[in-house]
């Protein structure tokens, strides 16, 4: 069966400030190998309602440099998602201009939220896009990179880069690399569940 996919637009700049607090619905189900779990929505995904939605964020071109779709997906055929049994979520639903604009109270209460989340959905992996809020909510100032050594919400825990043009510590090989990594790792561990 076709799946009909929204026509791709550009809000205004007045549907982005209108954006501020907006949510952007899950992309989840059973049975995901990898459920990524964003920051919160920036203001102009938050606009379009789709996931890592502003132009240049890197999250879509890492996806397929890893590995994990066939091609280059736009944030409008994030639907497309769940029949590779990918998802993506939030730590915090509302959408801000900046992730600063987060308190550590607010980051650690969607971060409660997001863990019963992963307890009913049950991914092998939940793929944190972002080193800092992930050590805000698990409380482990040390966190890196990759794997976790504790486990959330029952399902393995992974870190990745934030994948915003802003971040420049990690050039999009760096990323591909990363993303390719967890890809691999959790296709392996997939069916042990």
């Amino acid at each position: 069966m076709q799946r009909t996919l929204p026509e791709p637009w550009k809000p205004t700049k007045a549907q982005i400030l209108a954006a501020h607090s907006k949510r952007v619905p899950d992309l989840i189900a059973k049975n995901l190998l990898v459920l990524f779990a964003g920051i919160n929505p920036g203001l102009y995904t938050a606009a379009i309602g789709h996931h890592f939605g502003r132009p240049g964020n890197r999250f879509w071109p890492a996806l397929f440099a890893g590995g994990f779709t066939p091609r280059l997906f736009s944030p409008f055929e994030e639907s497309l998602l769940l029949d590779l049994q990918i998802g993506i979520t939030n730590v915090v639903e509302r959408a801000t201009a900046r992730a600063d604009e987060l308190a550590n109270d607010e980051l650690r209460a969607g971060g409660r939220r997001l863990e019963r989340k992963v307890k009913r959905w049950r991914p092998t992996v939940i793929a944190f896009v972002g080193i800092g809020p992930y050590r805000t909510i698990s409380g482990n100032k040390d966190a890196g990179v990759g794997l976790q050594a504790e486990s959330f919400g029952g399902s393995h825990a992974w870190v990745l880069p934030n994948p915003s043009g802003l971040n420049a510590h990690y050039q999009p090989a760096a990323l591909a690399e990363l993303f390719a990594e967890l890809r691999l790792w959790a296709l392996e561990h997939h069916q042990r569940q």
